[in-house]
């Protein structure tokens, strides 16, 4: 009762609280007194990350916090002020922040439940890190495919010998190649060893779907084989799929945006303060505004500085602090009843390494004076809409970071020119039940967990970065790519890209149906 408490507490002044101070704080019964705690190493810190390192940093301020308190309370409290006085080291380095922050629920107030952990830790990475998130990962995809019902008599790398037909494997491709009788050659591993896998080129539709691999795609094979070399069959991909299209009894709309670039000399504010005088019910026979209720920013909030050579040519504004002010007094313009959820990108002052952690308060700290704003990682797991008996509808926002690495390599991407057709290359994605499977195709931090696998397949899944808007669905899966709010720059004009402005796509709980509102 007092950890939920002191939750509501830290929704109610912004505040995100480190799991492990949050138990600590609930182990008392002086909520009162914790709140205080809270509201003056804030004050003192300027920080909204309450962590347990905050603590360590500032221990003389929370001493005198304690020292202020009434007699009684500190009593009270004795057992936590030796708790935190014990975890105190003398020493000149910061340790890593811990990695488990509990990003604050505003489900009674907004109908937004974010789902997905914030890590950001510090620490210097080791080759071993990176083979645990492999094996990681490895496991995690074997347990989603090993119920596929295709693949029967299921057996480990190092247990094919002799010749056996009709049996399965499961393994991450570590090699691929074509052989010089044109048939596809992988190496596959899984835990217990390698084995070549041949798929013939005299087998068409398999080929064909062979050739959609990617390097590092965790996937299952069904042929026969010895332990030198095994022939396929069928190959079985991880795939997702939605059973049920499911539908709100509450009509409530959802909007998506994104690639704002706000600080560009491309910036099209004239678009973009149109899209606000709609949301504020400034433009005639536009009623359903009123059940507008969420609004998604999936990444590249500002222009950013510094992302690529001689970027500040085309920046109006140059300092990123001064690009977040401006874009916050433009959202400040949007009335307070619609929930706004925001996600980084790629130009946000954000780590590129993915997952990527929330935008930094330091340079942003404008938008974190907004009260109907929700930050999230990318990706973001967020649940929104659920009421009564209603679950509410799981979208999976990611900026899309590793989409140009597949629109290049997959040759059915690469035949439909995926960049302006970003839909296809989410749909490759929830088909690998993962956003960037391949090791070069984005930067990435080796967690233990791979925070980039679909492990919950979303009914939703948004996401930018290409400046395409696209609407389609995969398997019951809803995909949506947002368009842009900067003018076509040099860089998309030589790499082809024919993008779209201005375009919101505005998705209904109840009935499902997803219009494009105009704003160019």
């Amino acid at each position: 009762m007092e950890s939920k408490e002191i939750l509501e507490f830290c929704i109610q002044k912004g505040l995100l609280l480190d799991k492990e101070v949050l138990n600590l704080f609930s182990e008392t019964s002086d909520v009162e007194s914790v709140k205080l705690i809270i509201e003056k190493i804030r004050s003192h810190t300027q920080e909204r990350i309450i962590t347990r390192n905050l603590f360590d940093q500032n221990k003389e301020q929370v001493s005198r916090v304690f020292s202020a308190l009434p007699e009684e309370n500190q009593r009270q409290l004795e057992k936590l002020k030796i708790k935190l006085g014990l975890s105190i080291e003398i020493s000149k380095e910061i340790g890593p922040v811990n990695e488990e922050i509990v990003q604050l629920e505003r489900e009674n107030i907004s109908g937004v439940k974010i789902d997905s952990v914030v890590s950001n830790p510090v620490k210097k990475l080791v080759t071993k890190d990176f083979v645990c998130f492999f094996r990681n990962r490895f496991n995690d995809i074997r347990n989603i495919l090993q119920e596929h019902p295709k693949l029967v008599n299921l057996v480990s790398i190092n247990k094919i010998a002799g010749s056996r037909q009709g049996i399965s494997i499961i393994g991450i491709v570590s090699d691929k190649r074509i052989t010089k009788n044109g048939n596809i050659l992988l190496e596959v591993e899984d835990l217990t060893g390698k084995i070549r896998i041949l798929i013939n080129q005299n087998k068409p539709d398999l080929f064909k779907e062979g050739e959609e691999i990617s390097l590092d795609s965790v996937l299952g094979f069904v042929g026969s084989g010895n332990g030198e070399i095994f022939f396929v069959n069928d190959l079985v991909f991880p795939d997702a799929r939605v059973l049920e299209r499911k539908k709100s009894q509450i009509e409530e709309y959802a909007l998506f945006i994104g690639d704002i670039h706000y600080g560009s000399k491309l910036f099209l504010e004239d678009g973009f303060l149109k899209f606000i005088d709609y949301l504020n019910g400034k433009v005639t026979n536009t009623s359903e505004v009123e059940k507008i209720k969420y609004l998604f920013i999936v990444g590249d909030l500002v222009a950013g500085v510094g992302n690529y050579p001689n970027q500040e040519r085309d920046l109006k504004i140059k300092d990123i602090e001064e690009q977040f002010i401006g874009l916050a007094e433009m959202l400040s313009k949007i009335r307070k009843d619609i929930k706004i959820i925001i996600s980084p990108g790629n130009h946000d002052g954000v780590r590129l390494m993915e997952p990527q952690p929330l935008i930094g308060e330091k340079h942003a700290w404008a938008l974190y004076d907004l009260d109907n704003v929700v930050f999230t990682g990318n990706p973001a797991s967020v649940n929104l809409g659920a009421k009564g008996g209603f679950s509410g509808f799981d979208v999976l926002a990611y900026h899309g970071f590793s989409f140009p690495y597949y629109a290049n390599t997959v040759p059915s991407l690469m035949a439909t020119n995926a960049m302006n057709a970003p839909d296809k290359i989410m749909s490759y994605l929830l088909k690998n039940r993962h956003l960037a499977p391949s090791h070069t195709s984005t930067q990435y931090f080796p967690h233990e967990e791979d925070a980039l696998i679909i492990r919950n397949v979303p009914d939703i899944f948004v996401s930018g970065h290409t400046h395409k808007s696209a609407v389609s669905y995969y398997n019951n899966v809803l995909m949506i790519s947002i368009s842009s709010w900067e003018g076509k720059t040099d860089y998309m004009e030589k790499m082809g890209s024919e993008p779209d402005f201005c375009k919101v796509p505005m998705f209904n709980l109840k009935t499902r149906e997803v219009k494009i509102l105009d704003f160019e």
